[in-house]
């Protein structure tokens, strides 16, 4: 038998260890502690007489009874989200706004949607990849975010709309004592043979390490090995000169004392940016937000796809896209 009254955080609980099928990745994104959720799954199967998690000391999966569920929960999940919208005035609290990294695209979309919209607060925020944004958006814990929505997975890219921004030139940041650091621009075929870093063992960024390995496994780039997840300027500085490899970014990347960012050239490799947020969410924020997009897009042709450039069918398909 099925309770009637489940509490929504059991169920929230539930949604978040089923999309991420790993308990303490489930936990950090819910803020609590991994003991927390566990006894809340469990009261979860308690109450409706059913195991839902194949549990081992490997890997976390969902049962039979798991995956009947699921649809269910976040149906529950989004009416709770619709009532919750529908007796509130968005414009009464601020606007999250994830950049991922200041001083970039985002960051001027924002700034202009702040002028379109002087009467909203719009906050800043920069959560650093948009695997693990996507999750905070579902949540409720941010409303928009940036960065490469054809890496998500179908589950969470399905619960979210999204609006293409820019397509933008990959570049390579090098430390300046580097063989290729002389050079005005690097063609891809240059790399051939070189270890470059693209946020291998970042769990928040697996969008853009997968867009690399499909670039490098055209060129034979070697993926550089997981290094410390490092936070700063400072920090991201030191680890890079302590492996010495070049860095994959992109053209506007904000430049850092000791090295020189140099654009990747024939063919051009491109990051697709999009704007994402959750379907069904509304805010005037969001409104001077998707203005702004197509303002600056239309002015710089953000939009205009180089003749001679790199980009995966799926992202391809994604950046025509509008929801």
């Amino acid at each position: 038998m099925v309770a009637s009254d489940t509490d929504p955080r059991l169920l929230r609980a539930f949604v978040a260890v089923a999309e991420e099928l790993h308990f303490t990745r489930a936990a950090a994104r819910l803020y609590v502690a991994q003991q927390a959720l566990s006894r809340d799954i469990r009261r979860l199967e308690r109450e409706l007489r059913r195991e839902l998690f194949v549990r081992t000391t490997r890997q976390v999966s969902l049962t039979p009874d798991g995956e009947r569920l699921l649809p269910h929960a976040r149906r529950v999940l989004d009416a709770h989200a619709e009532l919750s919208a529908a007796f509130a005035d968005p414009a009464d609290r601020p606007l999250l706004v994830d950049l991922n990294t200041d001083g970039m695209t985002a960051a001027r979309v924002l700034a202009r949607a702040r002028e379109l919209a002087p009467e909203c607060e719009l906050m800043a925020r920069f959560e650093s990849g948009l695997t693990w944004a996507a999750g905070e958006l579902l949540a409720g814990r941010l409303d928009v975010s940036f960065g490469r929505a054809a890496g998500l997975g179908p589950a969470v890219l399905g619960r979210l709309s999204v609006q293409p921004v820019r397509y933008e030139p990959m570049a390579l940041l090098l430390p300046r004592d580097h063989p290729l650091a002389g050079r005005e621009e690097v063609a891809m075929s240059d790399l051939t043979g070189e270890t470059v870093y693209a946020g291998a063992g970042n769990t928040r960024t697996l969008e853009w390490t997968d867009l690399a390995a499909a670039l490098f496994a055209e060129w034979d780039v070697v993926l550089a090995p997981p290094a410390p997840l490092a936070v700063g300027v400072a920090e991201f500085q030191r680890v890079m000169a302590k492996t010495g490899n070049p860095v994959l970014a992109v053209a506007g990347f904000p430049p850092l004392p000791g090295t020189v960012l140099r654009p990747l050239v024939r063919p051009v490799p491109l990051s697709p940016l999009l704007m994402v947020w959750r379907k069904g969410f509304d805010h005037p924020g969001l409104v001077a937000l998707r203005a702004a997009v197509t303002e600056l897009a239309g002015r710089e042709g953000w939009m205009v796809r180089p003749s001679t450039s790199w980009l995966p069918e799926t992202d391809a398909s994604l950046m025509g896209h509008c929801s």
